[in-house]
């Protein structure tokens, strides 16, 4: 799609996170947006909401999913938040189906829920799934909207492997350098995933899952959170927006500049770039739209 048409048209991608409390939710999309300051608020109407009423709303223990949460460092980004099903039971869950439901059948592209991310912590109370979200990955159809799970506070499995692996007889620096590799080793072949992906119980497994340690630090790595939700994106267009949108990594603007144009380019054209070095619009409008925040002329 020709970039100015896809920004015009699509201007937004929009995320719906789900998670229960503590699930470190707000700060994974601080680091998706690449700041420290809380979201601004909007309603249904695209009216800003005051956060000293909101905070009065939730203190009653009222939340509105529809709500969009957007941040000024990134505004391509739109966020609706599920506090998860603990909070609300029977309730929140029924909210989240019927929000999920209209939205996917919403006329305008812009206006649907384009992926979800599905947050569950790994801190020490957490390990196990709740009920909430067992009844989430076996009743709630997503349709074609893809689940990306993140288990979040991955690094609270460190303090296990670093033990074991001191036991071992490692020093102390080589069992700091190898816990982050065996605690995905060992979690790659855990209950949490058997459980996740098991078909029998689990009608709607998702689309794929992603560990996340120490998004708590300034240094903290997002990357593989940006790299895996491309993946999970079967729409060309919606990839393109999410892509381009994402100020986490350019190098990835470019890796999927380069593989559309080589998918696009006709033999003819190909030629000509390669012997003569010319160009012509559709080819720089094919590079220019995995780009964000790029103007040419």
């Amino acid at each position: 799609m020709d970039p100015s048409v896809l920004r015009q048209t699509f201007k937004r991608f929009r995320i719906l996170i789900i998670g229960r409390a503590n699930a470190g939710k707000t700060t994974i999309l601080q680091r998706v947006c690449k700041t420290r300051e809380n979201p601004e608020i909007y309603n249904s109407a695209g009216e800003k909401i005051d956060l000293a009423v909101l905070r009065a709303s939730r203190e009653r223990g009222l939340h509105d999913i529809e709500n969009e949460m957007v941040f000024r460092n990134n505004p391509g980004f739109v966020f609706h938040d599920s506090r998860g099903f603990e909070a609300g039971g029977n309730s929140e869950f029924d909210k989240v189906k019927v929000f999920i439901a209209g939205r996917s059948k919403e006329r305008r592209l812009s206006d649907r829920i384009h992926v979800i991310w599905y947050c569950i912590p790994m801190d020490e109370d957490g390990r196990s799934f709740t009920e909430g979200e067992v009844k989430f990955f076996s009743q709630c159809d997503t349709g074609s909207i893809p689940v990306i799970v993140l288990f979040t506070k991955f690094d609270a499995l460190y303090d296990d492997e670093f033990a074991e692996l001191m036991s071992e007889g490692l020093s102390r620096k080589d069992a700091e350098a190898l816990v982050p590799q065996h605690a995905k080793e060992a979690f790659a072949n855990g209950p949490q995933l058997k459980l996740l992906y098991n078909r029998k119980g689990n009608q709607r497994p998702p689309r794929c899952h992603i560990c996340l340690p120490d998004m708590n630090k300034d240094d903290a790595d997002c990357s593989p959170l940006i790299e895996c939700t491309a993946q999970a994106l079967d729409d060309d267009t919606l990839k393109q927006l999410f892509v381009s949108t994402q100020r986490t990594t350019l190098e990835m603007c470019m890796r999927y500049a380069i593989r559309s144009l080589a998918q696009h380019l006709d033999s003819t054209q190909a030629i000509s770039l390669h012997i003569f070095g010319k160009s012509d619009r559709k080819i720089v409008n094919q590079l220019g739209a995995w780009f964000p925040r790029t103007t040419y002329v």
